[in-house]
């Protein structure tokens, strides 16, 4: 499984970025999915998920209102449109999948754990 993260970049505070994440190497639609940010100095968190059948999605509160999670499994993608954008969103952005397949494919994993793959990070970097 290999999980491709893009679209990060430097934008400035109340400005919008959408990350796109490719999965290749499995079929993508027994995965959950989730965005996880690592900020300068700061633990690995979770920001947003989404089940494998995409009817079920998880924010933090912190991205609550601003963040929107969406999958297209014909293209394999995810994609975090993220909006509002605050100087605490800065960090790196890392991709995520878990396999969720039948009982659990309306589970959105919001911790790090319930994860078996993981992307190599996109930066995005808000300025005030």
């Amino acid at each position: 499984v290999q999980l491709q993260a893009s679209g990060g970049g430097v934008v400035q505070a109340g400005g919008s970025l959408k990350l796109s994440c490719v999965v290749s190497g499995v079929t993508m639609d027994v995965y959950a999915i989730g965005w996880f940010r690592q900020g300068p100095g700061k633990e690995r968190k979770g920001v947003s998920s989404i089940s494998s059948n995409g009817e079920s999605s998880f924010y933090s509160d912190s991205v609550k209102g601003r963040f929107t999670i969406s999958r297209d499994n014909v293209k394999s993608t995810v994609y975090l449109q993220m909006n509002s954008l605050k100087p605490e969103d800065t960090g790196v952005y890392y991709c995520a999948a878990g396999h969720w397949p039948l009982g659990g494919s309306h589970y959105a994993p919001t911790l790090a754990g319930e994860y078996d793959h993981w992307g190599q990070g996109t930066q995005v970097t808000v300025s005030s």
